[in-house]
């Protein structure tokens, strides 16, 4: 067997997610039907995924890995997706990478943006289905400095929709916004973490939000970054406004140890860890 990695783009507004679902339409199912007809195999193509989207989350830079039969003609199977797929799915590249390559737990990082239309904006139609709209004006100075008070390892789990025996421990090591020089003025959140819990992303954009339009301020985000529960006064945005932009992995020699750490669950005593070695 030989380890593929695939590149994967989608338009997630008619997809009820990334995972496999009974009787949804979803990007694993299409994928994982469509795989071993191309190639005339007889047994199921599991994939692994960097991030498991939710329905209606969009994609540029997926990842995901696949184990299939020696000899499997790439380029041909690229070829054939491209022609059965529907086109609001699409799989860029394929390649072979080592054994020791996990899509999900070999990647240091994963880069999701949040695009919004303000009071400021000037909407386009064309586009409304992947951009989220707030009819307030966005200050994004305030929006900045509340993003960067969530930086670094803590627990999120105000911000992540409870799933029992999942940690809410998260690096945020990215969270900024600027407003593009373009005809509609779209503002462009950018979240980039080592992982995220379900709804994650769209939670932060939503406190974010409420304080960067005066709704709230600093100190309620602060209060509730610091609960240990989720917080029921912080907005779940849309998933039309989230794509996941890109993932990053390591060199291939540092693979499995990477693999090795996103495995081992971390803990409250990891934080406290972290906050003494920065003292």
């Amino acid at each position: 067997m030989t380890r593929w990695r695939l590149d994967i783009a989608y338009d997630g507004a008619n997809f009820s997610g990334w995972a496999v679902q009974p009787d949804r339409r979803t990007v694993q199912g299409d994928l994982e039907r469509w795989i071993p007809r191309v190639l005339r195999l007889g047994v199921p193509t599991p994939l692994t995924v960097a991030g498991r989207t939710d329905a209606g989350v969009h994609a540029r830079g997926q990842v995901a890995h696949v184990d299939l039969p020696d000899g499997v003609d790439t380029s041909s199977m690229l070829r054939r997706l491209s022609r059965v797929l529907d086109p609001d799915v699409v799989v860029k590249s394929i390649r072979s990478v080592p054994d020791e390559f996990d899509a999900r737990f070999s990647a240091l990082w994963r880069r999701y943006v949040y695009r919004l239309w303000d009071e400021s904006s000037r909407p386009d139609p064309v586009t409304r289905f992947h951009v989220a709209s707030v009819p307030r004006h966005l200050d994004l100075d305030r929006l900045n400095a509340a993003g960067a008070s969530l930086l670094g390892l803590r627990d999120f789990a105000a911000f992540c929709k409870y799933r029992e025996g999942a940690t809410t421990i998260r690096t945020l090591l990215d969270c900024h916004a600027e407003r593009l020089d373009d005809p509609c003025g779209t503002v462009e959140v950018t979240v980039r973490a080592d992982a995220f819990c379900h709804s994650m992303v769209r939670s932060l954009v939503g406190a974010l939000t409420a304080v960067a339009s005066g709704q709230r301020n600093q100190g309620w985000l602060d209060e509730v970054a610091a609960s240990a529960s989720r917080a029921s006064s912080v907005l779940v945005m849309p998933a039309c406004g989230l794509t996941l932009e890109e993932v990053g992995y390591p060199a291939d020699a540092d693979l499995a140890e990477r693999a090795a750490q996103a495995r081992s669950r971390r803990t409250h005593d990891d934080i406290c860890d972290t906050c003494w070695e920065d003292r």
